[in-house]
This record gives C-alpha cells, structure tokens and sequence, in this order.
C-alpha cells in the first residue's frame, strides 16, 4: 500500500502549486495569445472573404460595363451604317433626278433646235418655192414645161437640205 507521509503532502503541495503557477503564468497567456491568433485569423479570413466578395462585385461590374460599352459601340456602328446607307440612297437618287433633269434638259434643247431647224427649213422651202414660182412665171410656159421645171427644182432638193425631218 502507499504510505502517505509528509513528503508525499508536500510534492502534491508543490505540485499543485506549480500547476496554479504555470496556469497563472504560462497556461492563461498562451491560451490568450492563442485565441488572439486565432481571432486574427478568422478576422483575416474574413477580411480576404469580403475583399473576393468586393473583387467579384468589381468584376460583374466591370464586365456589365464593358457589355454596355459593347453595346453602344455596336449601336453607334449600326446607326453609322444606316447613316451611309441613307446618305448613299439619298446621293443615289440625286444622281438619277440630276440624270432625269439632264435627259430633260437636252430633250428640251433638242425639240427647240428642231423647232428652229424646221422654222428655219420651211423658210428655205418657201424662199426656194418663191424662187421656183418666179422662174416658172418667167417662163410661163406650157403645162409640160412648168412640170419639168418642178421636177428639176425638187430634184435639186436633197436630204441634206431637207434632213429627216417631214414638212
């Protein structure tokens, strides 16, 4: 059996009070320090959650933006491009009106100087008629002579007086 004596007492005495000693003095501050590294931690942890809550945040945001940017950029390219479709359809068709006016134009020229060549042919007409009628008087000679000499006269009358133009 153990003998219980006073040396025995007295390492339990001794051993208690190291063991209070060492919970004073080194147990309760590791402890301490510890949970304040612990602590720490957790906080940093939480700190570097939050920051990839906010970098993730950034992101999206980020990428919404540069979406709408995409966005625009393609509406601003659609609306040029329609812009210079318009601005080509417009240049086209004042092209084909300035076409219309010139065909119009030189038409209208073209039936004045028609006008004037047949104005100024009937008046070679009538002048050469004249001229024919006052040899035929001239002459007055019979019918089959005044027919000879219309023949000649018309005769002498070519294309290149007339044109292609009907009197």
């Amino acid at each position: 059996m153990i003998e219980i004596n006073a040396t025995i007492i007295a390492q339990i005495i001794n051993f208690l009070i190291l063991v209070i000693l060492l919970r004073a003095l080194a147990y309760k501050p590791i402890m301490k320090l510890l949970q304040e590294r612990s602590d720490r931690i957790a906080a940093s942890i939480d700190k570097a959650d939050a920051d990839a809550k906010a970098a993730e945040d950034t992101l999206k945001k980020y990428q919404q933006q540069l979406q709408d940017a995409q966005s625009k950029a393609q509406e601003i390219v659609d609306k040029a491009e329609a812009r210079a479709r318009d601005e080509h359809a417009a240049s086209v068709q004042e092209t084909k009106r300035e076409i219309e006016q010139m065909k119009k134009n030189a038409q209208d020229e073209i039936a004045r100087e028609r006008e004037q060549a047949v104005s100024q042919l009937k008046g070679e007409v009538v002048a050469l008629s004249l001229a024919a009628a006052e040899k035929i008087i001239e002459k007055n000679l019979d019918s089959k002579s005044n027919d000879a000499i219309i023949s000649e006269f018309i005769s002498k009358l070519d294309k290149k007086n007339l044109g292609d133009l009907s009197c």
